[in-house]
């Protein structure tokens, strides 16, 4: 596994601590990693669909 590191304003880190807590208690960080594997499972399907839009065009 690797580790990444991501720099982010102080502002931004307590919304995900604020949404962590209200969500039952989540640390901030798997609020963010959470939410980045929903992002890059969105932008898969958007990716693959507008790929198959194109194929069936052309």
């Amino acid at each position: 596994m690797k580790k990444v590191t991501i720099m982010m304003d102080d502002f931004l880190y307590q919304f995900y601590k604020k949404i962590g807590e209200n969500a039952g208690g989540i640390k901030p960080e798997q609020v963010i990693v959470d939410s980045l594997f929903k992002l890059a499972g969105e932008l898969s399907v958007n990716a693959l669909n507008e790929k198959d839009h194109l194929k069936s065009k052309g």
